[in-house]
């Protein structure tokens, strides 16, 4: 075990969280409520964690890697109910876990990507940051070239979460991107589906009627 391992409020949900996403969260049940104010009180980070498909309802059973996320644009409703912003700033391995309180509790530690060489990872980022570029541009309808780009991270790591984050696969293989520990496989993996998905995209638009609308989900 890490000497770096921590005890952090663990968040079972049906979506995978990557460092440097975003995850809008209407919070309802009290178990979570608590935790939402637990976390405020003591100014610490929750973890969201992939719950497996086959959990029991109230006793969800993470997988092990997950990603800590701080709170941003709390609300709290009338009600007790909280809207926030989950912000995922790095990943985490569970080292153990406990239900001591309402909600799901663990020991977790750092989770990190090997280092690799900048040569071995530029051209996948490349490569990546344009076919990801001409997902996004032709998904949001967008003319100019340069206005998506401006948007995507600069370093490879974080371009590899980001694309992982929105591209159109199961939970399962977010969940797999999350936990491997090279970042040019991950760009390499992303690639592979991104040279499908753009011209089959492309066809797509091509072939519509000019006034219909694709929505993203």
């Amino acid at each position: 075990m890490s000497t770096a391992a921590i005890e952090l409020p663990l968040f079972p949900l049906d979506v995978v969280l990557f460092p440097g996403t975003v995850l809008p969260l209407h919070i309802f049940e009290p178990r979570y409520r608590r935790m939402i104010i637990d976390c405020q009180r003591e100014d610490k980070p929750f973890g969201v964690v992939l719950a497996r498909p086959e959990s029991e309802p109230l006793q969800e059973e993470p997988y092990s890697i997950g990603t800590m996320a701080t709170i941003q644009e709390l609300d709290e409703l009338e009600d007790g109910r909280f809207r926030l912003m989950a912000v995922g700033i790095r990943r985490f391995r569970i080292v153990s876990q406990h239900r001591e309180k309402p909600y799901l509790s663990g020991l977790v530690e750092p989770f990190e990507d090997i280092d690799e060489p900048w040569e071995d990872l530029f051209p996948a980022m490349h490569n990546a940051r344009g076919l990801f570029g001409s997902y996004l541009e032709m998904l949001l309808e967008v003319d100019d070239d340069n206005k998506i780009d401006e948007y995507l991270p600069n370093r490879p790591e974080a371009l590899s979460y980001f694309i992982a984050y929105f591209l159109e696969v199961s939970n399962e293989q977010k969940q797999r991107y999350l936990e491997l520990t090279s970042t040019r496989q991950r760009l390499r993996e992303e690639i592979n589906i991104l040279r499908r998905e753009v011209p089959f995209l492309h066809m797509i638009l091509t072939a519509r009627p000019p006034d219909e609308k694709i929505m993203l989900n």
